[in-house]
């Protein structure tokens, strides 16, 4: 049975992980408002993502019997500025991300939750995953600075993103 301390900073965390879905699809909108279709693609694969890893902590929960509680999810901005401030922002909510994820190992550590540690793991090494994604195209864009040919050229890249869901609904 899950301690009531870790089902309720879990529970958080399902509200983290939808506002970063949110957050995403909002940067999706904004990008294709902008006509970077391929930018709007990368962007709404990983709102996407952001649920999956919501609803993975959300089936966690359910298994071990615990109650789970839906927060409001604030409204994420719709103005973003250029690729590299709204990848800046990416880069940042990673961050914020990570943090928050070991806040969690830590919890669970404190707790002795040795099943939650476990399972923390694997959004441990996500989140490296994460942060090393945001960070690579964000230093792909300041490297071109104000060239509009090479700004489509990585639009065409991230065109070619695909989603691939998590399997088991949400657990591995």
């Amino acid at each position: 049975m899950l301690n009531e301390k870790m089902i309720n900073a879990l529970n958080k965390q399902v509200n983290e992980e939808f506002y970063s879905a949110y957050l995403y699809l909002s940067m999706s909108a904004y990008f294709e408002n902008l006509g970077l279709k391929g930018f709007s693609n990368w962007l709404s694969i990983q709102a996407q993502e952001e649920r999956d890893h919501a609803m993975k902590i959300f089936r966690y929960l359910l298994s071990h019997g615990a109650n789970v509680k839906l927060y409001e999810i604030k409204e994420p901005p719709s103005e973003f500025g250029t690729p590299v401030e709204a990848f800046n922002e990416v880069l940042k909510h990673e961050q914020h991300i990570t943090k928050c994820i070991n806040e969690l190992v830590d919890l669970a550590e404190e707790l002795k939750d040795r099943p939650t540690y476990n399972f923390l793991q694997w959004y441990v090494d996500e989140q490296v995953e994460e942060e090393e994604n945001a960070r690579e195209i964000l230093n792909m864009l300041e490297l071109i600075g104000d060239q509009k040919q090479a700004l489509f050229m990585i639009d065409r890249e991230l065109a070619k993103r695909v989603y691939t869901p998590l399997t088991n609904g949400g657990e591995e």
